[in-house]
């Protein structure tokens, strides 16, 4: 009867083995673990020596399992396909339970709409509660786990991270355009109408967005009050879309609307706003890892900001 030492020494060997059996290539097996070829194959002879069976033959491209090979692979397989699923369990059991994410609904509909999937990969035992609000709504700490919003970053008695600064810039319709009127110059859009989102971000009035483009663009005699108002960024994109008029960007929301032709933007000229994309959470909140880990979910995706968190992150 086997040694336990014996069996320690054959259990060690064993994930070489499941690998090597997946792909059928030591070479393959190698890449996959990190280690030389010949680590594998010596790895595969001492298991071999000290079952006392052949569990692999030659062959011209790689390597095939023989009949015990076979049969060990298949429990092999089976047993860490068990073993990875409780791990999952026990992983996924400390991140569960009810997560109350805030938005403000641009952020939301535009960026992690096409992300939402990832997110739920990653957590699949947290049941999210999503709530859209636009920013003339306060935030008030008790009623949210985590909450992102587009401003200058404070919060009284609440604490951040910034994510990303915000870069904007006009587009439209190519249908909109006309010959008699191109758009050259930012000074050009005196000629069209303009489509507003009235709550850009927490504190802005209906022409806050535009007003700050055009004086950034020495364009301030542009009529700013000119267009159509709306209360949520995509709408205004949606008029940009039927050529209603000429809407403002967001850098981080634009999606497939430039890619696709559906949107063009008109001048070379991205300009930041001045506010940034923020975490939000009251004092303490990330020593929940379940808002630490979703907190860590939305900073990974960002490159890492000029300016350091103002919040309790180390």
């Amino acid at each position: 009867m086997p040694s336990g030492r014996n069996h320690a020494q054959i259990h060690g060997r064993l994930h070489v083995f499941a690998s090597a059996a997946r792909h059928l290539s030591f070479t393959s097996a190698a890449q996959e673990l990190n280690v030389t070829p010949g680590a594998v194959s010596q790895q595969i002879r001492q298991l071999e020596d000290r079952l006392g069976v052949k569990l692999f033959n030659r062959a011209p491209r790689g390597v095939v399992l023989t009949a015990e090979g076979q049969r060990l692979s298949q429990v092999v397989a089976r047993s860490y396909g068990e073993v990875d699923e409780v791990l999952s369990h026990l992983q996924a059991g400390r991140m569960g339970g009810i997560f109350r994410l805030r938005s403000i609904p641009s952020f939301l509909e535009k960026w992690l709409m096409p992300r939402l999937g990832a997110l739920r990969d990653a957590y699949p035992d947290i049941s999210f509660r999503f709530v859209a609000e636009d920013s003339s709504w306060s935030l008030r700490d008790g009623e949210f786990d985590l909450a992102i919003d587009l401003n200058e970053g404070i919060y009284p008695g609440l604490l951040t991270t910034p994510l990303v600064q915000e870069h904007i810039f006009p587009v439209c319709a190519p249908a909109l355009v006309r010959a008699s009127h191109p758009l050259k110059t930012p000074r050009d859009l005196v000629h069209y109408p303009l489509l507003h989102d009235i709550t850009a971000w927490r504190g802005s009035y209906a022409y806050a967005e535009w007003s700050y483009y055009l004086a950034q663009s020495d364009a301030d005699d542009v009529d700013v009050r000119r267009g159509y108002t709306f209360n949520r960024y995509a709408l205004t994109l949606e008029a940009a879309r039927a050529a209603m008029g000429v809407a403002i960007a967001r850098q981080t929301l634009i999606t497939d609307e430039l890619s696709s032709g559906a949107l063009i933007a008109p001048f070379d000229l991205a300009v930041p706003n001045r506010k940034h994309y923020v975490l939000v959470y009251p004092p303490g909140a990330l020593g929940d890892p379940r808002v630490r880990a979703v907190h860590d979910w939305f900073v990974a995706r960002f490159p890492a900001p000029s300016q350091s968190s103002t919040g309790d992150t180390p």
